[in-house]
């Protein structure tokens, strides 16, 4: 009988456990708003309108969308990029649309989200280095951004180099333009933009570093959210409002120039390193 009792308060304890982890969801209606963390440094993904200094873009977007979707308002969140899990961890915002690459590592921190997008991690060079495949870099000096999925991928592939990080983009893509570096590891469309910025003189390495996927990032044991979150992706995909957010920031008629590949309903899985051209 005694051991009867013991387990049966074993199991009250832990449904009452798993009813506290699961509550974010009911916290977040009953604040009537969503915590979003972003970047804000990272043009198309979130940075600031010139014109009206609010902070906008792709990842924005998103969030926006989900946010509508839970019948609650949105409130931005700009973090570092090293900052990321642990201010979601730390229960400071609910979600991060932060330029997240998944990785097994990462997992076991956090939850990731259905992918909402796919990005080529590329390198950036100077036109006149004659630098024209990765291998060329395998010993000179590579700027990432601190605490970056870019600055993991380019210590595994090139373990011999130098790796300078910074804290945020801009600052990783400065040191090029100041030849501290050689190269600059980033998504493939910041690149792009970095090298429309500086008018000329820079190219990318046509050998990708990496193909990545990302995902949206909850704290663990919130089954509730999270599928609430991936529901919202879901109804973007059907509705065919994820390919407008899409060519909006990222098609044809942006500077970028994109064709979308994915599917916001595809599971983020582990990222392709050094895939062959």
């Amino acid at each position: 009988m005694k051991t009867s009792a013991i387990a049966l308060s074993l199991t009250v304890a832990l449904g009452l456990a798993s009813v506290a982890q699961a509550d974010q969801l009911a916290d977040i209606k009953q604040r009537g708003a969503l915590v979003c963390g972003t970047m804000g440094t990272f043009e198309p993904f979130s940075f600031q309108d010139p014109k009206t200094r609010e902070t906008v873009g792709y990842e924005v977007d998103l969030c926006k969308a989900i946010a509508k979707d839970l019948g609650v308002k949105l409130d931005l969140k700009l973090l570092a990029v090293e900052a990321r899990i642990p201010e979601l961890n730390q229960g400071r915002v609910d979600i991060l649309s932060a330029a997240l690459g998944y990785s097994d590592e990462r997992a076991q921190q956090i939850d990731y989200s259905l992918t909402p997008f796919v990005s080529r991690q590329m390198m950036l060079v100077k036109s006149a280095s004659g630098i024209k495949e990765l291998d060329q870099l395998k010993d000179k000096k590579v700027s990432a951004p601190k605490g970056s999925s870019s600055e993991k991928y380019v210590r595994t592939l090139m373990p011999a180099a130098t790796i300078l990080t910074f804290q945020d983009p801009p600052s990783a893509f400065l040191a090029l333009q100041q030849s501290k570096v050689q190269g600059m590891v980033l998504s493939e469309i910041a690149l792009i933009k970095f090298a429309q910025q500086a008018g000329g003189g820079l190219e990318l390495v046509k050998q990708p570093v990496a193909i990545e996927y990302w995902g949206l990032g909850v704290r663990k044991n919130e089954p509730a959210f999270l599928a609430a979150v991936n529901d919202s992706l879901k109804k973007l995909e059907a509705s065919g409002e994820a390919q407008a957010i899409f060519d909006k920031w990222l098609g044809k008629d942006s500077p970028y120039k994109l064709e979308r590949t994915f599917k916001l309903d595809e599971t983020a899985r582990n990222p392709v390193l050094e895939p062959k051209s």
